[in-house]
C-alpha cells in the first residue's frame, strides 16, 4: 500500500482482497472455463430478453425491487415484505457484517467456508474465527459451537458449503442454532441449494419463520446463469430487513437485473435442465477423477474438490491444465493447498478435463 497522510479504519488494510476464478488469458483459443462455478449453460433465454428489454439508461431503477421481491416471494412461498435484493450476495454478506459487527467483534465459520465472510470482517475491524471441519470436510457443528465467544456475532455457514461441496443436514443445522447465543445472527448461505437433492437438507428458509435471529442468503449467479448480472437475495426477520434497508444503497439493483431475475426465475424448464445436466455429469465427473486415483468429496454442489498427493501435485497439475486451456481454480487461499476446486462443466469441457488430467496423471 503507498504512502499517504490518510487514516483507514481498523482491519480494512488487513483485509485480504478476494480473488475470483480466472477466466484464461485469452490465448490459445476459446479454454474450458471450470473455475468460478457458473452455470454452463447460461441463463435462460427469457431472462436475456428480458434483461434487453429493460435497459433504459437514463432512468433510476425500482428502488425497493418490487416486483422481483413479489416474484421470489411467489416462487419460494416467502413473504415479500421479508426479503431485501442486493448487488449479488455478496453485498449482503457486506450489509450483513456492517449492521451487526464491529471493531473488537468476531465473525465465525467453518474452516474452509467462503472467503468473503473474512474478509468483510476484516474490514470493519472484526477478527474472523475458524472452526475446524470434519475429517471428511464437512460443517462440524461441535466445532463451531466450541469456537463461540462473547465476542461472536454472527456465524456464517455456506450450505452446501463452498470449496468443499459438502453440507451438513437440517437437523444438524438446528442444533447450531439452538446452541447459539440468540443475540449471535446466523446466517445461511444457500447460494447452491437448487443443486441439492438430499431429503435432509434445508436452505434454511424454514428456520427464518421459527428464529428471530436466522437469515437465508441466496444468488443468481448459479443455477440461474447470471453471474455477470450481479444479483442476490436475504430471506430475514422483520427486524434484519429493516437494518439492510438502513445500509443499502437506494438503487443497489439495476433495472435489468431486476427484469432478468423476475424472468430467470419463471423459466422452469431452464432451471430443471441445469439441474439434470449437473446431476448427470456430476456423478460421471467424480466417478472418472476417482479412477484416476483421486481423491473426490461427495459433492452435492455444481462442483467437485480434488485433493491430490500434495501442495506442489495440485500446483503442478493445474499448470498442466492451464496449458491445455482448461482453467479451474487453486483453493490455497481456503486453506486446501493440496486440493483444485473443479466447476461441473458441459459433457465437452469435462472431456478436456479429463484428457487432460490423464496425460497428467501418466506423464
Amino acid at each position: 500500500m503507498s504512502e499517504t497522510p490518510l487514516k483507514l479504519r481498523p482491519g480494512i488494510a488487513d483485509a485480504p482482497i478476494y480473488v475470483p476464478g480466472s477466466h484464461g488469458d485469452g490465448t490459445g483459443g476459446p479454454p474450458a472455463v471450470l473455475s468460478a462455478n457458473e452455470n454452463p449453460l447460461g441463463p435462460s433465454e427469457k431472462a436475456i430478453d428480458a434483461y434487453r428489454e429493460a435497459v433504459s439508461l437514463h432512468r433510476y431503477p425500482d428502488g425497493g425491487a418490487v416486483a422481483l421481491r413479489e416474484k421470489l416471494g411467489e416462487t419460494f412461498g416467502l413473504d415479500p415484505s421479508l426479503i431485501v435484493c442486493g448487488a449479488g450476495s455478496d453485498e449482503l454478506i457486506t450489509m450483513l457484517i456492517r449492521c451487526y459487527v464491529g471493531e473488537g467483534d468476531e465473525v465465525l465459520q467453518s474452516r474452509h467456508g467462503f472467503l468473503m465472510y473474512g474478509i468483510s470482517a476484516r474490514t470493519v475491524g472484526a477478527t474472523p474465527v475458524f472452526a475446524p471441519e470434519t475429517e471428511d470436510l464437512h460443517a462440524d457443528v461441535d466445532a463451531l459451537l466450541a469456537a463461540v465467544t462473547e465476542k461472536t456475532r454472527i456465524c456464517f455457514i455456506a450450505n452446501p458449503n463452498n470449496p468443499t461441496g459438502t453440507y451438513i443436514s437440517r437437523d444438524e443445522l438446528i442444533r447450531l442454532r439452538e446452541g447459539l447465543r440468540d443475540d449471535i445472527l446466523l446466517a445461511v448461505d444457500a447460494a447452491y441449494s437448487e443443486y441439492v437433492d438430499a431429503e435432509d437438507y434445508t436452505d434454511g428458509r424454514d428456520m427464518v419463520d421459527t428464529y428471530p435471529n436466522v437469515v437465508m442468503l441466496r444468488t443468481f449467479s448459479k443455477i440461474f446463469g447470471m453471474a455477470s448480472v450481479r444479483l442476490g437475495w436475504t430471506y430475514a426477520p422483520s427486524a434484519v430487513v429493516d437494518a439492510l434497508n438502513r445500509v443499502r444503497s437506494p438503487f443497489n439493483v439495476s433495472a435489468p437485473a431486476q427484469a432478468a431475475g423476475v424472468a430467470a426465475l419463471a423459466d422452469k424448464a431452464h432451471i430443471e435442465e441445469s439441474i439434470r445436466q449437473n446431476r448427470e455429469q456430476r456423478t460421471r465427473l467424480t466417478g472418472a477423477l476417482r479412477q484416476l486415483g483421486l481423491t473426490v468429496p461427495d459433492s452435492v454442489g455444481n462442483f467437485l474438490l480434488v485433493r491430490f498427493a500434495d501442495e506442489a501435485t495440485a500446483n503442478a497439475a493445474n499448470a498442466h491444465l492451464v496449458s491445455d486451456g482448461v482453467i479451474v481454480r487453486a483453493i490455497g487461499a481456503y486453506g486446501l493447498a493440496d486440493c483444485l476446486r473443479v466447476t461441473v462443466g458441459t459433457a465437452a469441457e469435462n472431456d478436456r478435463l479429463l484428457n487432460s488430467l490423464t496425460d497428467f496423471q501418466n506423464s
